[in-house]
């Protein structure tokens, strides 16, 4: 295989994978399945670790270096807590299996 032809394999791999991708269109934020996902699992990694009662302005995950980079623009909306609550409760079952009228994408 020439380096063109590999490079034109992996072109059409990297085409197939972002084709596949679900993503969830909210408030005027578009975010992939996935980085809800990844979200859902930082919130209960910082959960086990907080404070009860404790509140901040931000959500804490907005302050988490693994936050995805596509929830990151979510943390800029005085709305980011309910924005980051209705993503998590949208990105259920519900979603990957396409009859939620937030996700697109899915087959």
């Amino acid at each position: 295989m020439s380096g063109s032809q590999l490079w034109a394999a992996v072109v059409l791999l990297l085409l197939l994978q972002s084709a596949q991708s679900v993503l969830i269109k909210y408030d005027g934020f578009q975010v992939e399945l996935e980085s809800v996902k990844k979200l859902n699992e930082l919130e209960k990694q910082l959960a086990s670790n907080s404070l009860p009662g404790t509140s901040a302005p931000l959500p804490a995950v907005c302050h988490h270096l693994a936050l995805p980079e596509d929830l990151q623009p979510v943390c800029a909306s005085q709305k980011a807590a309910s924005i980051f609550e209705a993503l998590s409760t949208i990105a259920t079952d519900e979603c990957e299996l396409c009859i939620n009228v937030a996700c697109t994408g899915c087959y």
